[in-house]
């Protein structure tokens, strides 16, 4: 597998790992929601040129490792999935 991407003029391979966490860590990641978040997270992602290569769901948190292109701030990819 290549992990290199390309753009017009640049190579590329920027991953992040992302840790998001529910407010006071409550247990409300399993169950009914746990069926539907990771879905949620990759439509998410992609509608910001972003991908999810691995994700771990915790019960009070989840680990995200994304490919994010240079030309945006993974902070600002995150908080926009999120916010979404």
């Amino acid at each position: 597998m290549n992990d290199v991407q390309y753009l017009s003029h640049t190579k590329w391979k920027c991953w992040f790992h992302i840790v998001w966490i529910p407010k006071c860590r409550r247990k409300i990641l399993y169950g009914q929601l746990r069926h539907n978040l990771g879905e949620v997270l990759h439509n998410l992602a992609r509608q910001k040129e972003s991908r999810v290569l691995e994700g771990h769901l915790q019960p009070d948190h989840v680990h995200m490792l994304i490919s994010v292109p240079p030309k945006h701030a993974p902070t600002l990819v995150s908080e926009r999935t999120i916010r979404a």
